[in-house]
């Protein structure tokens, strides 16, 4: 949702004319009795006596009438999906133009609306527009943003719709820094929309949002660790090969303690013979952590063979090599290549005819000292053989120039490298 979502509102008249206007929307459908009952104190509060301060210059009565108006709104209203939006888009404009954005007033009344929008028996869809003209119309630090989006999650959650929200970290990490709310009530909103993807079956969305809640909790508390635990299990279940983003959060390296942390290290750093190192001692935690001793293993292969191919980029692996590091037969080596350039985990070209991997680039699980180290030396030979190129070029040039001179013709200028 962005601001170009809210619908303008085009309203003319005066104060009292407009709202007017609300108050016979509101009393649409009912009986002539009902209806004069609804009109004939908003009649009254409207009129002004003689010498009297005008409603549009008397804040607190615009303040009382608006009060009034929406203690009337029990549902989206009868009309067609437009003009139910117009209707409320007015509302809104009148009460954040006469409530200030930190009163207890405006809180009340907006939450007032929240529950009668989300409880309405409508379609979802017209429920998802009025609720996000709301959230837009509320400025971006507002607190109250965060209950609008709240009950907007609600209602995709209920009816299997979160794809109608078009939510994205990012638009949730930008919230989190503009929203006036409690550390607290932020973590719990992370973790809603977290719940929310895993019970709509798309755990791997889930994670990209579990990251952040567990990077917002105090790492010392239970409530951190528990939720580091989670969610180190959870990368395990996933087809995640990037381990380094967990490694960044404080309540996960709190947790160096727990046997799954362990088993992380080997997913960051390690290999085959660490895994099966690791499985052969906690056998009973596949079960407790919901893990797949099958999954695991084709993983740690993955990651393994990525490895190789970061320490030998450029250079061609013999088949023999990467069935010794797997731990399999090289008739599989194909198979467990094609596999791993899937995952995007490496780049390469297969040569049946030499049984080699040419290896042209390749994922590294982390990137510290060593990493940089390789990719220096990585550099420091492109840049020398660029060298040795441009030397060859020169050198070319200089053959030609000197042949140009004896026979009189202009040679091309010389190749210079550019810094």
């Amino acid at each position: 949702m962005s601001t170009a979502d809210i619908v303008s509102v085009f309203a003319e008249g005066t104060f009292e004319q407009q709202i007017q206007e609300l108050v016979n929307y509101i009393g649409r459908g009912r009986s002539d009795e009902d209806r004069s009952a609804l009109i004939h104190p908003f009649q009254d509060a409207l009129r002004t006596a003689e010498d009297a301060t005008p409603v549009a210059e008397d804040a607190g009565r615009r303040q009382k009438i608006l009060s009034m108006v929406i203690g009337q709104v029990t549902g989206l209203g009868d009309g067609p999906d437009k003009e139910i939006e117009g209707f409320f888009n007015l509302l809104y404009s009148h009460l954040l133009a006469a409530f200030p954005v930190d009163s207890t007033e405006l809180r009340d009344h907006v939450s007032s609306l929240i529950q009668v929008i989300s409880s309405s028996s409508a379609e979802s869809s017209i429920k998802y527009r009025v609720l996000s003209n709301l959230f837009n119309a509320l400025p971006r630090q507002s607190p109250r943003r965060l209950s609008v989006y709240r009950a907007l999650l609600d209602i995709a959650t209920t009816n299997d719709e979160l794809e109608v929200l078009q939510i994205s970290p990012g638009d949730v990490e930008r919230w989190m820094q503009e929203w006036d709310v409690p550390a607290e009530e932020k973590s719990q909103f992370l973790k809603s929309i977290s719940d929310a993807f895993s019970k709509s079956g798309q755990p791997a969305t889930a994670y990209s949002y579990t990251l952040p809640y567990v990077r917002s909790l105090p790492s010392s508390s239970p409530e951190a660790q528990a939720a580091a635990v989670d969610t180190i299990a959870a990368a395990l279940r996933l087809p995640i090969y990037d381990f380094d983003p967990l490694f960044k959060l404080d309540a996960v390296v709190a947790s160096k303690d727990h046997e799954l942390f362990s088993l992380l290290q080997v997913f960051l750093n390690g290999g085959l013979s660490d895994y099966k190192s690791w499985e052969a001692n906690h056998a009973d935690a596949f079960e407790k952590y919901n893990l797949d001793k099958t999954h695991l293993e084709q993983k740690i292969r993955l990651l393994t063979l990525a490895s190789l191919g970061f320490n030998n980029i450029g250079k061609d692996l013999p088949y023999a090599k990467i069935a010794e590091t797997l731990e399999v037969e090289p008739s599989q080596v194909e198979k467990w290549v094609i596999d791993v350039i899937r995952a995007g985990l490496l780049s390469g070209k297969l040569s049946q005819t030499t049984q080699t991997l040419h290896i042209t680039r390749s994922a590294a699980r982390t990137f510290e000292q060593e990493q940089w180290q390789a990719l220096e030396q990585r550099l420091t030979a492109w840049k020398a053989g660029l060298a040795n190129i441009l030397e060859v070029i020169n050198a070319a040039q200089k053959k030609n120039t000197s042949e140009a001179v004896t026979n009189g013709t202009e040679a091309p200028a010389p190749v210079q490298a550019v810094a």
